[in-house]
């Protein structure tokens, strides 16, 4: 532990439940509480202190706990997830999570979940979690943690500061879903009634299978070779990241490498996930496919950027769960043959050319738009890693 005499005037250490009070109301038959609103950890947002979803309480079983409006819901399981959210209504919760109630004569309840946010918060709730395959905080445990704070004037001036950064965040937030909203508005226009109907094999020179590969769960360097996860196939992107470093004696297969210009499918996910499908911009030589993933090389002439998003369409994504199959709910698969089989629309070639540049400005304009979203974020994260805590 650091030396509190090395702290800023005005700083002071406080134990956690010096800091906030874990309000365990519990309401053990949720359908007769009288709430209107559930909160689950699936509806709290990593990094985001607004709660945008929720459910009801007849949708649960089981003992939740209550919370009222300005109290912080935080996910004690699964912490590295980084689950918290502010209440600005009554309701119930799931019981994996903490609901915490700023003390105000140590810190401004507006702060509290600042101070929960940063790095130095979230990396202690991690290293106190205890289990493997679910790890959880036990409240004791976190009571008893040490943490210093700021005085309450620079609180306060904090709270103002990340006020500004979150209007800012809101803005660019609603700017994005308006940037999705075109490109997909332009993508059903572009493969509508103006295009002319195909079945997929038509469109395609070859389909490739990846290999099953035993690897580490976790991503590798840029330098080692990995195998892709079946969720490197975003449902807006191709994610590197999303891959395993193989095993030492594993052969990386240099034929199934990533490369750039890739039209990949997954073959076996989620049910709304099969046959999700992305473009791979840039050569990965390091990462190879996986069996759960496949490339679809498109046929000379025809625009891997125009395949992918023709298999992103209402039409081909009801086609792709419809003829998905399997026993269980967890996994489903689709075939080659019925990808194969496929009915899509492609522009012919007269429009092809315009078709593609309208929706190359669409993505750039929604990457514009990205990228100022993600630095505003690490500002506001830079922000709370200098003011909102230091390492105790």
């Amino acid at each position: 532990m650091s030396d509190s005499k090395k702290l800023k005037p005005g700083w002071k250490v406080w134990r956690f439940d010096q800091m906030a009070t874990n309000v365990n109301v519990r309401i053990d038959k949720p359908s007769e509480s009288g709430m209107e609103h559930y909160v689950g950890l699936e509806h709290l947002d990593a990094d985001s202190l607004k709660i945008r979803r929720w459910g009801t309480p007849s949708d649960v079983e089981a003992t939740k706990l209550c919370f009222k409006v300005g109290d912080i819901i935080f996910g004690k399981r699964r912490a590295y997830q980084r689950k918290l959210g502010v209440a600005e209504f009554e309701g119930i919760c799931s019981a994996h999570a903490m609901v915490l109630r700023a003390k105000p004569d140590v810190v401004l309840p507006e702060f509290l979940p600042l101070f929960m946010q940063s790095d130095v918060f979230m990396n202690r709730a991690v290293e106190i979690s205890v289990g493997s395959l679910s790890p959880t905080i036990n409240w004791k445990t976190l009571a008893a943690q040490m943490f210093s704070l700021p005085p309450g004037e620079v609180q306060a001036d904090l709270v103002t500061a990340i006020r500004a950064y979150d209007s800012a965040i809101g803005e660019y937030v609603n700017a994005l879903a308006g940037s999705v909203a075109l490109i997909n508005s332009l993508r059903e226009e572009i493969f509508g009634f103006k295009a002319t109907p195909q079945v997929l094999g038509d469109l395609l020179a070859d389909i490739q299978a990846g290999k099953s590969l035993l690897g580490m769960n976790h991503p590798p360097s840029p330098t080692e070779k990995a195998v892709l996860k079946v969720s490197a196939v975003g449902s807006d992107e191709f994610l590197p990241d999303e891959s395993k470093v193989l095993l030492e004696q594993v052969q990386f297969l240099s034929l199934h490498a990533v490369r750039d210009g890739d039209v990949l499918i997954t073959r076996a996910n989620t049910p709304d996930l099969v046959g999700m499908v992305c473009l791979v911009e840039g050569d990965y030589p390091n990462l190879m496919l996986c069996d759960k993933t496949l490339r679809l090389v498109p046929r000379a002439g025809i625009s891997g950027l125009l395949l992918a998003e023709s298999l992103k369409t209402r039409n081909a994504r009801q086609y792709l769960s419809a003829n998905a199959t399997g026993t269980g709910g967890a996994m489903k698969n689709i075939s080659q043959a019925k990808i194969r089989s496929m009915p899509v629309t492609y522009p012919n070639e007269a429009m092809s050319q315009r078709a593609e540049e309208s929706l190359l400005t669409a993505i750039a304009g929604k990457r514009s738009v990205q990228a100022r979203l993600l630095s505003i974020r690490n500002m506001r994260k830079a922000v709370l890693s200098e003011f909102a805590a230091r390492e105790v």
